[in-house]
């Protein structure tokens, strides 16, 4: 017979929760216990501790449970809609901090990795892929960050003008751009290449080059310039 948990029980381990977080911090909480302060609560037979354990077993941790959507937490039992919707907000916003945490402190992009390092907490863990220009100075220090493009987890629809046109609005000297790959795999496809080409070759024409494109997936990353994918001048140029 599965044990029954009294609402006292689910409050108490909510309590415990909280009660660290205040000693330690919320920084020093582990995963699980983070999940279970934003659910608040479990359900009957199944306290809350437990069921943020569980959550994390089953989406293979902190960075699986941020690719879930709202409508398949909502479903999950145990959880619905209403804990779905803070678990999800909680998320999003510790994605949104992250980010504008990212564009209040210089930075400076002098190869792909630093691009890696910018992009990989707001890109690597979406369902959907975006575009982002990097607009640089002429020391190759960030002018601007701007989505070029938002689209479905198969692909996006955004042509070279775009990009160029992003590019020329913010001034910049030269400019990057990096993507995410929703599947997991950062190789380029021959769509990514023809469109990074063309990009690179109307960036020379309006004296603002193209420096890189930087592909983001969840554990692996790969720049256009380092395969060589890119005009040869591009290397000059960085």
């Amino acid at each position: 017979m599965t044990p029954q948990t009294t609402p006292a029980t689910l409050a108490e381990a909510w309590t415990g929760a909280r009660e660290r977080a205040m000693q330690v911090g919320v920084e020093g909480l582990g995963d699980a216990e983070l999940v279970a302060m934003v659910l608040g609560t479990g359900c009957v037979g199944l306290p809350v501790s437990v069921l943020a354990s569980t959550l994390l077993d089953e989406y293979g941790g902190v960075g699986g449970l941020a690719r879930a959507g709202l409508g398949e937490l909502a479903e999950r039992l145990g959880v619905g809609p209403a804990k779905g919707a803070r678990l999800a907000a909680s998320i999003e916003l510790g994605r949104r901090a992250s980010f504008a945490a990212s564009l209040e402190a210089p930075h400076k992009f002098p190869d792909h990795a630093a691009v890696v390092s910018w992009a990989r907490t707001r890109l690597a863990s979406l369902d959907h892929e975006e575009l982002w220009l990097l607009a640089l100075d002429g020391r190759h220090g960030l002018r601007a960050a701007r989505r070029v493009a938002s689209g479905g987890i198969h692909g996006l629809h955004v042509g070279p003008r775009d990009a160029l046109r992003g590019a020329l609005r913010e001034a910049a000297s030269a400019f990057v751009l990096v993507h995410n790959h929703p599947s997991g795999d950062p190789t380029p496809s021959d769509e990514d290449v023809a469109f990074t080409q063309a990009i690179a070759r109307g960036g020379t024409l309006v004296g603002t080059p193209l420096l890189d494109h930087v592909i983001i997936a969840r554990r692996q990353c790969c720049s256009m310039l380092e395969l060589g994918l890119l005009p040869a001048s591009r290397s000059d140029a960085q």
